[in-house]
């Protein structure tokens, strides 16, 4: 007998000898006949943005201090931690914002090329993300189901088949009709499981995409939504209920990719109003990584652009349906791995029909260039060197032209690091993505104030041109969403344009882009601007100063200070 079987046979022993004082009723043996869990893996991702090659720069590029991501080491990797467990028991989710800011490989073809990669990689099941709406919901639809676009035909000269997964989003609705725009959940069976999934993006989406991004849809509460879908899964008999959610938060920066220190930010209140029914609570929107217990439900976020997997291990008890066991690990998608031949001949396909157009050279930078905010009292609401550079890029763009004297760039439009040495146009358009124009229009001094108030209630720093200075007390107060022009974390006075102050009754030539004079990421205050004139493309601003200005150097932060720095009279 091995060694195995006599500790079976040692432990029956003891069991029966319980038995006999009546403890016991059930032997190690009969438990062994009775049905064993279900042991399903989930794999997931979010926040791709449609980075088929590897990113670039340290901010995008590198994660837990190892160079990671790539759709060719992305798909190897979800293939190896496959191996793991039986294929038939692995499903491949996402949450959200797999296409939208993508780099130009992907973007030049209306990021089909991202679904295809996504769906020759094995993905099952996604959310929509905020980014899934840059295009309109037509768009998305097309997406989903295939088609040529219907302005540029087939691009790269073939058709498009659509996703080879399932898009869901139970949130977004028709206004027109009240119905959900795509499927609000799916039913997966496993060995007779039933495994329930819910896609939803943030309710926030109107105030972070254009509003022709999002015209005729409605965005209705996280939590509500899902509390609703996992009633109708349970009448189904469904009881292992997964939620892809497209919004996140945020870990000190102190954790690691598997921590969850001081976790805040809108996912924390959502997973708290969640009913108890629902287990897992994969998430995104932040590109942070965290593996957190939230009021009892496993919570998750795979950072951004595929440098991580998270690998879910679920044991469901098969009688009852129920979640015996749920635990995550991010995994890092390493570059040190055999990459997906399938991947490669995909990307080396676009990357033929794109041509040398990517390239080209537009300019030089004497040192790598980052996206990265500083820390301002404590929180990353300071400047950016590259947002800076964009925003003297949107300046020098308009002051002759529109007499602009000041440019304000929002953070999220800003994507990638710009490395040291020569610039190409595809690395310009990673930095730049969105094709927004440039919008030139008058603000009053009095505007203007409100516009900068703006930021600490929406949580988001503009980067100024080189014209601005301005200082903040960090013991001002902040205003209201409904009026953050009561706020006074800008010091009065100390805006000045060009050296000189600002009045409030003086008007000011500003330039922003389309996003932002839309009234995007709550810079209400923009939608009252007059005179407004639109430009150029924010890229082909962009990539001008780069030629004219090469090579360019990150310019200094000084044009945000504080009370510290610059002590009120």
């Amino acid at each position: 007998m091995s060694i195995p079987g006599m500790r079976r046979a040692a432990i029956g022993l003891t069991a029966l000898a319980v038995t006999a004082f009546g403890a016991v009723t059930t032997t190690p043996d009969q438990a062994d006949a009775g049905p064993k869990p279900v042991a399903v893996k989930l794999l997931a991702l979010n926040d791709f943005h449609g980075n088929l090659e590897p990113p670039s720069g340290t901010t995008n590029g590198t994660i837990a201090g190892q160079p990671a991501g790539g759709a060719e080491y992305l798909a190897t990797q979800l293939a190896e931690l496959r191996k793991h467990a039986k294929k038939q028991n692995t499903i491949t989710v996402a949450a959200g914002d797999l296409i939208g800011a993508s780099p130009l490989l992907s973007a030049a073809f209306h990021d089909e090329p991202t679904i295809e990669a996504l769906s020759l990689a094995g993905l099952d099941y996604a959310s929509v993300g905020n980014h899934e709406f840059d295009e309109g919901a037509d768009e998305l639809l097309r997406i989903q189901n295939g088609g040529c676009h219907p302005v540029d035909g087939c691009v790269d000269g073939t058709p498009y088949e659509g996703a080879g997964f399932q898009y869901l989003s139970a949130n977004a609705f028709k206004t027109a009709t009240g119905q959900p725009l795509l499927a609000p959940y799916a039913i997966h069976k496993v060995q007779g499981v039933k495994v329930g999934f819910i896609g939803m993006t943030l309710e926030g989406t109107p105030r972070i995409v254009s509003q022709q991004g999002v015209a005729g849809l409605t965005f209705a509460d996280e939590a509500q939504t899902a509390n609703r879908y996992a009633r109708e899964l349970r009448r189904q008999g469904v009881e292992t209920i997964v939620v892809l959610l497209h919004e996140g938060g945020t870990q000190d920066a102190t954790g690691g990719i598997n921590d969850c220190k001081g976790i805040s930010g809108p996912i924390v209140d959502i997973a708290n109003r969640m009913d108890p029914s629902i287990d897992v609570v994969v998430s995104g929107h932040t590109h942070q990584a965290y593996n957190c217990d939230i009021a009892g439900k496993l919570v998750t976020s795979a950072s951004s652009f595929g440098r991580l997997v998270t690998d879910i291990d679920l044991s469901i008890d098969r009688r009852t349906g129920d979640v015996i066991s749920a635990k995550a690990e991010n995994v890092v998608v390493t570059r040190d791995v055999a990459p997906d031949r399938a991947q490669t001949d995909l990307i080396n396909r676009y990357k033929t029909v794109l041509g040398p157009v990517a390239g080209r050279e537009v300019g030089r930078t004497t040192t790598e260039i980052k996206k990265t905010q500083e820390t301002l009292f404590g929180t990353t609401l300071g400047e950016s060197p590259l947002g800076n550079v964009i925003a003297d890029a949107q300046l020098a763009a308009t002051d002759d032209e529109q007499g602009a004297v000041a440019a304000f760039m929002n953070p999220g439009g800003v994507r990638a690091d710009l490395d040291a040495g020569p610039v190409t146009y595809e690395e310009a358009f990673t930095v730049q993505p969105f094709g927004n124009n440039l919008v030139t229009l008058d603000l009053t001094g009095a505007q203007l104030y409100c516009m900068l108030e703006q930021q600490f209630v929406t949580g988001r720093t503009l980067y100024p041109s080189s014209t601005v200075r301005y200082v903040v007390d960090p013991a001002g107060t902040t205003g209201t969403v409904a009026d953050a022009c009561t706020g006074t974390r800008v010091v009065r006075g100390s805006l000045t344009l060009g050296g000189v102050a600002v009045t409030a009754d003086a008007t000011y030539r500003v330039t922003v882009n389309n996003f932002l004079s839309g009234g995007g990421d709550g810079f209400t205050v923009l939608t009252g601007g007059t005179n407004a004139v639109t430009g150029m493309i924010d890229l082909d601003a962009f990539v001008a100063y780069l030629t004219a200005e090469s090579p360019v150097s990150a310019p200094a932060l000084d044009r945000i200070r504080t009370t510290a720095e610059v002590p009120t009279a």
